[in-house]
């Protein structure tokens, strides 16, 4: 039982600090789970991950969510810029391709790729707002790269950070643009297994207790941070760790 705990704390680390930062949850949880043989990383554990990820980014952004007289457009392009992850996630989901894509050639080309666009997306230099230049055009613009995080490696914080700079938001407000859209991504692929929760067991509903309250714990202080660094830096510290993730993975398949 012991174990269990442990490996859920790893779990729920990993989820929480990787899921916000444009490094690739699904990949480091897959990468964690093959490389230390998780016994307990189930899909049960996995929608309980998601739900606290999702609680914690509903918590950090309250205001701006239940603020609907102030923010009911805002909200609407939200919606709107999830609707091709949601189709496309679903479609995914119900066919067998998803489990060819979970391996470990694709999360290493897929780091090394997609951490280079990230570089050159984070070289703009005219800064656009949510509050100006957020339209209909721009968050149909990221929801289409959004979807590109289907694929293990990619990244959804990172492609959506890549697609907001591109259109020269600024680091800040396109993290916040990223952590939004992370809401109904997050919801879509919760609720999409929650029957399968609610009818196991007592004993394992702890673990599934357990997991949700450190992934929102850990996603909620990675949020809080991340906010913070990218205020002040670039974001080259994870494109470097893209890259030297994507070296060790290929030095792992090829040597």
């Amino acid at each position: 039982m012991f174990s269990e705990f442990i490996e859920i704390f790893i779990l729920s680390a990993v989820q929480g600090i990787s899921e916000f930062l444009p490094i690739s949850s699904s990949a480091h949880l897959i990468l964690i789970s093959n490389f230390f043989d998780l016994r307990t990383n189930s899909l049960l554990i996995d929608i309980s991950l998601h739900l606290g990820s999702l609680f914690a980014i509903i918590f950090y952004f309250r205001e701006d969510l239940f603020s609907l007289d102030k923010n009911e457009t805002y909200l609407k392009l939200i919606l709107i810029g999830s609707l091709p992850l949601i189709i496309f996630g679903y479609i995914l989901h119900t066919s067998e391709l998803i489990y060819l894509l979970r391996n470990m050639k694709i999360i290493a080309f897929t780091s090394l790729f997609f951490g280079i666009i990230l570089f050159f997306s984070d070289q703009a230099k005219i800064e656009k707002k949510i509050s100006t230049n957020l339209n209909l055009k721009s968050i149909i613009f990221i929801g289409l790269f959004q979807i590109l995080a289907l694929i293990p490696g990619v990244s959804r914080a990172g492609i959506t950070l890549t697609a907001a700079r591109f259109l020269k938001f600024n680091r800040v407000d396109a993290g916040k643009i990223s952590f939004l859209l992370s809401i109904p991504a997050l919801a879509g692929a919760s609720f999409l297994g929650l029957k399968d929760v609610i009818n196991y067991s007592i004993e394992f509903n702890y673990l599934i207790i357990f997991a949700i309250t450190l992934s929102f714990l850990f996603s909620f202080i990675t949020v809080k941070f991340f906010l913070k660094y990218i205020s002040k830096f670039s974001l080259n510290l994870f494109v470097i760790y893209r890259i030297l993730i994507s070296l060790i993975l290929f030095g792992v398949i090829y040597l």
